[in-house]
C-alpha cells in the first residue's frame, strides 16, 4: 500500500505566491539533475542552455475560461458561488456550487448579471445546471464570469489576472485552472528556444477544478481520480516519432502534458487520442513518452505531487522541495518552477 502521507510537506504560508512576477521568464528555476548530482539554482530563461537541438517541447494549449460566477437563489435570496467543472455543450454545464445550504434539483438561481439558471440534478460532488433562457453557458461565462484564481491566492481578482493566469499560447477554451508550468514562457523565450533548434508541439488537456483536490484517503489505492478531457492529435504523435529518430528528448511542460501523453500511450504505443482520462500516475508507473519535465511546485498530498514524485523519484522530490523551501522559492500557480532533467530508473 502506498501511503499518501509521504507526499506531505511543511510550507511557510509566505512562500505561496500571491501574484506573478513582472516578467514571465524571470521566475526562478530549480534544476533537478539525476540523483547523486547537486541541485542547481537558476532562472527560467536558463532553459535555453539546458535544452538541446532536436529536443521537443510539448505544451498544453488549453485556455482558461472566466469560470467563476456569483449570484443568489431566486426564491430565497441566499448567495451562491459557482465554479465551472466542465462545459456540457449549449446551455448546460457541470459545476461546483458553494452556498449556505446545498440547492436541490429544480432550484432556480439568478446570477449577479441577471441571467436565470436552473439546477437539473447532481453528478457526484458536482451540479448539472442550465441557462434557463436557453443561452450558451460559455457565452454567459465570457459575459459575467471571473478569472478562477485558486483558493490559496487570497486576494481579489484584478484585471491583470485575465492575462497572466493564461499561457501566451492558449488557444482552446475549456480549462478552469491554468497549466501553470506554461505561465513562465513569453514570446521572446519561445523565439530563443526555436532559434536554438528546440521544437515546439501542442496538445490540449482541459484542467478541471479537481486538480486542487487533496488526497483525503491514507492509501493512494483508495483515491478516486478526477476526469479531464484530452486531445492528442496525429501531428504530435509524428513529431514525437521524429524527435526520437533524431535523438532528441520529449520535454513536457507541466504535469498536464505528462498525463495527456501517457494516457495516449496506454495501449503500449503512443497514438492520437480524444476523450476523457482518469489516469493516476504514481510511483511504480512505467513512463513511455516523457523524458524531461518542467513543472511548478505543487500542493502537499495532491495528485500532481504524486505524479512528479513518480517521475523523478520520491526521495529526489523531497530533496528538491526541501531545498526550495530553504532557499525561499515561490510556490504554486504564480510561483517558480523546476526542470527535472531525467526520470527515475524504472
Amino acid at each position: 500500500m502506498q501511503s499518501s502521507h509521504q507526499y506531505d510537506y511543511d510550507l511557510p504560508g509566505e512562500l505561496i505566491a500571491q501574484s506573478p512576477k513582472d516578467k514571465r521568464s524571470a521566475s526562478r528555476l530549480l534544476i533537478v539533475p539525476p540523483p547523486g548530482e547537486a541541485l542547481i539554482d537558476g532562472v527560467f530563461s536558463d532553459l535555453v542552455g539546458r535544452l538541446r537541438p532536436n529536443d521537443l517541447l510539448v505544451v498544453n494549449d488549453t485556455k482558461v475560461l472566466p469560470a467563476r460566477l456569483y449570484g443568489r437563489k431566486t426564491e430565497t435570496g441566499g448567495k451562491f458561488e459557482l465554479l465551472l467543472e466542465r462545459l456540457q455543450g449549449g446551455a448546460q454545464a457541470l459545476v461546483q456550487i458553494r452556498a449556505s445550504r446545498a440547492p436541490g434539483a429544480g432550484t432556480d438561481l439568478t446570477t449577479e448579471g441577471g441571467t436565470p439558471l436552473r439546477i437539473l440534478g447532481r453528478d457526484g460532488a458536482f451540479f448539472l445546471v442550465a441557462c434557463s433562457d436557453g443561452g450558451s453557458f460559455e457565452a454567459l461565462l465570457y459575459r459575467e464570469g471571473e478569472t478562477p484564481l485558486p483558493p490559496y491566492i487570497q486576494r481579489p481578482v484584478d484585471r491583470s489576472d485575465s492575462d497572466r493566469y493564461q499561457t501566451v499560447y492558449a488557444k482552446h477554451p475549456g480549462a478552469v485552472a491554468a497549466p501553470t508550468a506554461g505561465l513562465h514562457f513569453d514570446e521572446p523565450l519561445l523565439d530563443r528556444l526555436t532559434a536554438s533548434g528546440v521544437g515546439l508541439a501542442r496538445l490540449t488537456l482541459h484542467v478541471g477544478a479537481g486538480t486542487f483536490a487533496p488526497i483525503k484517503s491514507d492509501s493512494l489505492d483508495e483515491h478516486q481520480m478526477h476526469a479531464e478531457e484530452i486531445a492528442v492529435d496525429q501531428a504530435l504523435v509524428e513529431s514525437i516519432r521524429d524527435t526520437r529518430r533524431r535523438g532528441g528528448r520529449v520535454v513536457a511542460v507541466g504535469t498536464t502534458v505528462v498525463r495527456a501523453l501517457e494516457a495516449a500511450a496506454q495501449s503500449g504505443e503512443l497514438k492520437s487520442a480524444r476523450g476523457e482520462t482518469r489516469l493516476f500516475i504514481r510511483p511504480g508507473y512505467a513512463f513511455q513518452v516523457v523524458d524531461m519535465l518542467i513543472t511548478n511546485f505543487h500542493l502537499p498530498r495532491s495528485t500532481l505531487m504524486v505524479l512528479v514524485s513518480a517521475f523523478a523519484g520520491v526521495q529526489r522530490i523531497r530533496e528538491a522541495y526541501a531545498h526550495a523551501v530553504a532557499n525561499r522559492y515561490r510556490f504554486f500557480s504564480y510561483g517558480d518552477a523546476m526542470l527535472v532533467q531525467s526520470r527515475a530508473p524504472q
